[in-house]
């Protein structure tokens, strides 16, 4: 009969146990996940069944990792994610929670840029760990990518935006994430993209303070190369300031919207 190991096809025989079978392809494995669950090892084998064999602690090769993840996006997908190439500017909440998103589904490339620092105000919002503050932000976000998929690659830069570095850091990005708290960042990052990096396309953020409806975010596309994401109104102030839910769920558009453009689904 036949099965998948860690995604591949492999023939055994009637009776063959769930032990049996990880004693030959991967001793040592402790978890032993049959069909999406847990299982013990004297479990006997059926026709179709899919497992997966891991070591705990132990990191997978980077072909089992991508197969791993080809066979959850579907292998069409997880090849054009593998190639994109796409810019964050800002590592704050926004561009914090967009980085790891884009991790975790194995965008080939982030190239992210931020002058700042982990400071203690950021960790009620930020995707940072205590022990991080006072370190630049990109440098401590791509630590922390790296502990989530470590054949992402990262390009950090500690650097303040402006219109002469944006193209030359983004260069190559076909998409830019706008993850900017003051207006003011977020219209020179949108004026600067789409007036001097042709084919470029931004997808920004605008109204997500507080604790407001979850549905009041949305997705708009506002020209043929920006996107915008959030309630459009509301502002950070007393009462109403940055929290990580709101925040999260803007991040989590924008990421998805990412995504999106990637596999062509740009409306």
């Amino acid at each position: 009969m036949n099965i998948r190991i860690n995604e591949h096809d492999v023939a055994v025989t009637e009776n063959t146990t769930l032990g049996d079978l990880a004693s030959i392809h991967k001793p040592g494995a402790d978890v032993l996940i049959l069909n999406g669950f847990p299982a013990s090892a004297g479990t006997l084998l059926q026709e179709g069944d899919e497992l997966f064999l891991i070591r705990r602690g132990e990191q997978p090769e980077k072909a089992e990792l991508e197969r791993l993840m080809s066979a959850r996006h579907t292998p069409g997908v997880h090849a054009r994610l593998k190639e994109a190439r796409v810019g964050i500017a800002g590592a704050g909440g926004l561009g914090s929670a967009v980085a790891v998103a884009l991790a975790r589904v194995g965008i080939g490339t982030l190239v992210i840029a931020d002058f700042d620092v982990v400071e203690p105000s950021n960790l009620n919002r930020q995707q940072y760990f205590i022990d991080q503050i006072g370190q630049p932000k990109v440098v401590a976000l791509a630590d922390n990518l790296q502990r989530i998929n470590p054949y992402v690659s990262v390009e950090p830069h500690v650097s303040l935006l402006d219109p002469a570095n944006i193209p030359v850091i983004f260069a190559a990005c076909g998409i830019i994430v706008e993850a900017f708290d003051r207006a003011d960042m977020k219209a020179m990052l949108v004026d600067t993209v789409l007036e001097q990096m042709a084919g470029v396309t931004v997808v920004a953020a605008s109204g997500l303070a507080g604790y407001g409806p979850n549905n009041a975010i949305t997705t708009r596309r506002i020209s043929s190369r920006l996107y915008l994401c959030g309630d459009g109104t509301s502002e950070a102030q007393p009462g109403s300031g940055l929290m990580a839910p709101r925040v999260g769920i803007a991040a989590g558009h924008q990421a998805n919207q990412v995504i999106r453009i990637i596999l062509g689904e740009e409306g």
